[in-house]
């Protein structure tokens, strides 16, 4: 089955495979976004880790002001981070 779908004005195609793998999904391959506030990040990580995995939680590091990583409940890996302004 092939599905496409739209991310904020971006196409997405994913295809799945009836045939058995020796893998999955990793988060070697993340969606990453620049979130430009702080309710948009604040949403968008409580819903990607709402029964997923959290990698990194959301807050302050090195490299970004607020950044965090997900897993959603699909597997998917997603970092989200605070653009500066």
């Amino acid at each position: 089955m092939i599905r496409q779908d739209g991310l904020n004005g971006q196409a997405f195609m994913c295809i799945d495979s009836p045939g058995k793998h020796d893998f999955t999904f990793t988060p070697s391959i993340s969606l990453y976004i620049n979130c430009e506030t702080e309710d948009e990040i604040n949403l968008l990580f409580e819903k990607l880790s709402e029964n997923g995995k959290v990698f990194m939680p959301l807050g302050a590091y090195p490299f970004s002001s607020k950044f965090g990583w997900v897993a959603d409940e699909y597997g998917v890996s997603w970092q989200l981070n605070l653009s500066k302004k």
